[in-house]
């Protein structure tokens, strides 16, 4: 891998990875679907920017629908609900379980698509169910029902990522990435637009927790897609795709860095057995087209 091509990938896990420690941080400020909903829109402006000047705007239009669902699976609902979990548990333990998103993917490609479940997957799947239990298990001490809700919900959240790579895949084929990008995002802002109405926004929006905000709808969202973009391009998807190991580790560096979170034995094991089962898992598809759309999808943090 290209040297250049290797710090695009550190930086977009590092982008990735600090979208929980944002969201750990600007959420008791605005609540849950507030904070999506500004994450989504003002990525949303950029991206339509940038995409305006890429991709034919019927594009977009003609798609309407689909990107409503995927706006909805990719982000919609698994922002809000990383969000709303991020009240109960850290940045860290969000981190870490949004790792079994490969794990949910290849579930629902079994069953939507008919592929069949390797034996890596199986055994990846497997293996990453061991690190949710043992990442669970550290948390016993304190397991009340908003940190079992919370858990659940990064879980639901994953299931998302995974549910919508597999919709992309089947639906979405020959479409631009930055149509899916830009769409889905802008999509994902009317979904969550009506809700606005009946959410509290806690406060107060200091100009850190308006820092935090900008810095996870521009750099861990658009800025990101950008990157991820560049790098199907120059190395491929599969290689692109190398960022789902680095992203808990980022996730749970910032958490330490920047929030105070500490690293328990528990964290260290269960989020160990999760990259390594994810790691399995995707030893099963080596050599993917780089136009596969499921891997643009499956990675929007």
């Amino acid at each position: 891998m290209p040297f250049r091509s290797f710090l695009l990938l550190a930086t977009l896990a590092a982008l990735w990875g600090g979208s929980f420690a944002f969201m750990r941080y600007a959420v008791p400020a605005l609540g849950p679907v507030p904070l999506a909903f500004a994450r989504v829109s003002l990525a949303a402006v950029v991206l339509l920017a940038i995409a305006l000047a890429r991709v034919p705007a019927r594009d977009i239009r003609a798609r309407w629908r689909d990107l409503l669902v995927i706006g909805t699976l990719n982000s919609a609902l698994p922002f809000s609900l990383f969000c709303f979990a991020e009240q109960y548990v850290t940045a860290s333990t969000a981190a870490i379980l949004n790792a079994t998103s490969p794990f949910f993917g290849a579930a629902a490609a079994a069953i939507w698509l008919a592929e069949p479940l390797s034996t890596n997957k199986l055994g990846g799947m497997f293996v990453g169910f061991a690190g949710v239990v043992v990442l669970v298990g550290g948390h016993l001490d304190s397991l009340s029902r908003p940190v079992v809700l919370a858990i659940a919900a990064c879980l639901v959240a994953s299931l998302c990522y995974g549910l919508g790579g597999v919709y992309v895949k089947r639906r979405m084929q020959g479409v631009s990435s930055m149509a899916l990008a830009c769409g889905s995002q802008l999509a994902a802002a009317i979904v969550l637009a009506p809700a606005l109405p009946f959410t509290v926004v806690p406060g107060p929006i200091t100009p850190l927790v308006a820092a935090n905000v900008v810095a996870l709808a521009l750099g861990s969202t658009a800025v990101a897609y950008l990157i991820y973009f560049k790098l199907i391009a120059d190395i491929g998807p599969s290689r692109a795709l190398t960022v789902t190991f680095l992203i808990p580790l980022f996730g749970v560096a910032w958490g330490v860095i920047f929030l105070g979170e500490a690293v328990t034995p528990e964290m260290a094991g269960g989020g160990a057995l999760i990259v390594a089962g994810t790691a399995l898992a995707l030893r099963a598809h080596p050599t993917r087209s780089a136009a596969d759309p499921s891997i643009c999808s499956r990675n929007s943090r």
